[in-house]
C-alpha cells in the first residue's frame, strides 16, 4: 500500500527507512525517451492523452528508482475549462490568448467541470494502477502563480500587471483568487479519487510578492484550498521559489509539507518553524548538471544536516534541469538512500 511507502510516512513524520527522495520535474527534457516523445507529439498532446501520461509519469520511477511519481501534467491544464484559452511555446512558456485584465473577465469564467479534463483524471488512474505501491503526487498550480500568467498573458520577470490589480483592484483580485481557489479545490479533490497519494500546490512565483502583501491578498485563500483538502487525509505540499521571507506564514496554510528551494538552510527553517511540519528540498539544482561530485557534495550537507529527521524529504530546490545527465540523478538517488538511512 502507498501508506506504507517511505515518501508517504515522510510526510506524516511517521518512522521510516531512509531518506525519500523524488525531483520536481522529473519526466522532462532531460530523457532521451522523454526527448523521443516530443518529436512526436507537443506538451500538451502528451498531457492529453492518459496512455501517455501514465508512460511518462513511471518511466523516471523505473529509471531512477526515486520513491514517488508525480503526475505528467502542466498546471494550466485545469485553466480549459475556465475558457482560459493557452498554449505552452517551447523555450517560452504558457501564453494565454484572452489575458484577465477586468471584472468583466473573471464574470466570464465558467465554473470548473472535471469532465473537461478527464483524461488527467484517467491517465492518473492508469499511472497509480501501473505503479502500485509507489506513491503517485498530484499537483496544481496556486491561485497566484496561475495568476500571474493569466493576468500577464504568459511568462513575466516582474508581474507588474498582476501586482497593480492586487494593488489598484484589490476587490477585482479577490475575485480572480476565489475563482481559481475553487478550482484547485475541486480538481485536487478530483485526483485524489482518481488516485492521487498525495497533493503538491506549486506557488513557483509567490516569492515576488512581500510578506505584508502575501499575508494580505494570498493566505487567506490558501488556507481555504487547504482547509478544504484537509478532509481527503493525503499529505499537501506547498513549494515556491525565494520563499525565505514567507515561510512563517506558508506554514500557517495548513499544508503538511514545506518545499524549500536552495538558498535557505534547511535547519535554519527547521528552528524557524518547529517540528510539525514536513521539510522538503533543496538541493541547488545546477548541482546536478555540473556532475555527481558536485551533486553528491550538496547533498552531503543536505543529508548529513537532517538525516535524523523524520519530517525530511530529499529533492532539489527546483525542477530538474533539461541538460541533466540521466546517470547523476540515478547516482544521487542511490547515493541518498544509502547515506540516509536513519537507524
Amino acid at each position: 500500500m502507498t501508506s506504507e511507502s517511505r515518501f508517504i510516512r515522510a510526510c506524516r513524520g511517521q518512522a521510516h527507512d531512509t531518506v525519500p527522495v523524488w525531483f520536481m520535474r522529473q519526466a522532462g527534457r532531460y530523457q532521451p525517451s522523454y526527448r523521443a516523445l516530443r518529436s512526436r507529439y507537443s506538451m500538451l498532446e502528451l498531457a492529453r492523452a492518459p496512455e501517455l501520461i501514465r508512460d511518462v509519469t513511471i518511466r523516471p520511477v523505473e529509471e531512477l528508482g526515486v520513491d514517488a511519481a508525480i503526475l505528467f501534467s502542466d498546471i494550466m491544464i485545469p485553466l480549459a475549462s475556465l475558457g482560459i484559452d493557452f498554449d505552452i511555446q517551447e523555450n517560452v512558456g504558457p501564453v494565454v490568448s484572452n489575458p484577465i485584465r477586468t471584472r468583466a473577465d473573471i464574470d466570464r469564467l465558467r465554473p470548473f467541470r472535471a469532465e473537461d479534463v478527464a483524461y488527467v483524471f484517467e491517465g492518473l488512474r492508469l499511472t497509480a494502477a501501473a505503479l502500485g505501491a509507489t506513491p503517485v503526487i498530484g499537483f496544481s498550480g496556486a491561485p497566484f502563480t496561475l495568476a500571474s500568467y493569466v493576468v500577464e498573458g504568459g511568462p513575466s520577470r516582474t508581474y507588474r500587471r498582476t501586482k497593480q490589480m492586487m494593488w489598484t483592484e484589490p476587490d477585482t483580485f479577490s475575485a480572480l483568487m476565489r475563482s481559481f481557489s475553487a478550482m484547485v479545490v475541486a480538481y485536487l479533490t478530483e485526483q485524489v479519487a482518481s488516485g492521487a497519494a498525495a497533493l503538491q500546490i506549486f506557488d513557483s512565483w509567490i516569492g515576488a510578492l512581500s510578506m505584508e502583501d502575501y499575508s494580505r491578498s494570498v493566505l487567506p485563500h490558501m488556507r481555504f484550498i487547504f482547509e478544504s483538502l484537509a478532509p481527503l487525509n493525503v499529505p499537501l505540499i506547498y513549494f515556491g521559489v525565494g520563499t525565505q521571507h514567507l515561510l512563517p506564514e506558508m506554514a500557517r496554510t495548513g499544508a503538511t509539507v514545506l518545499g524549500i528551494d536552495w538558498r535557505t538552510r534547511l535547519t535554519d527553517v527547521r528552528a524557524m518553524l518547529g517540528s510539525d511540519v514536513t521539510l522538503q528540498g533543496n538541493l541547488d539544482p545546477e548541482r546536478v548538471v555540473a556532475g555527481f561530485e558536485a551533486a553528491r557534495a550538496g547533498a552531503q550537507e543536505v543529508v548529513a544536516s537532517m538525516r535524523h529527521d523524520p519530517r525530511f524529504i530529499f529533492n532539489l530546490g527546483h525542477g530538474v534541469p533539461k541538460e541533466s545527465e540521466p546517470a547523476v540523478l540515478k547516482q544521487l538517488v542511490d547515493w541518498v538512500h544509502e547515506h540516509g538511512r536513519m537507524a
